[in-house]
């Protein structure tokens, strides 16, 4: 076998072997990372139903709504109204 050819060989088995433990590496330290990813992911999925299916959140909220007794919800609905409004303003309010 010409050595130039029986160079290149050895290069890559020796690129080959050093990709497999680099492989093997990666693979441990996104174990660790998989878990939260996981999360993640399922958020995510959450929030794409919500934003895909508004009506059916806004029958379960209203239901929920009238389940729960006024005093312990009506607080945070003041509180979420008057952010909204603040936000609102904020963001219409004109540029000096």
């Amino acid at each position: 076998m010409n050595k130039h050819l029986l160079k290149l060989a050895k290069r890559r088995e020796h690129l080959l072997i050093k990709a497999e433990a680099q492989r093997l590496s990666l693979a441990a330290n996104l174990d660790v990372w998989r878990k939260p990813l996981s999360v993640a992911d399922h958020g995510l999925n959450i929030l794409r139903y919500v934003r895909n299916h508004p009506f059916m959140m806004a029958g379960g909220a209203s239901a929920l709504f009238s389940i729960l007794p006024a005093n312990r919800y009506a607080k945070w609905l003041q509180r979420s109204l008057l952010a909204w409004q603040i936000l609102k303003k904020l963001k219409n309010k004109p540029k000096a």
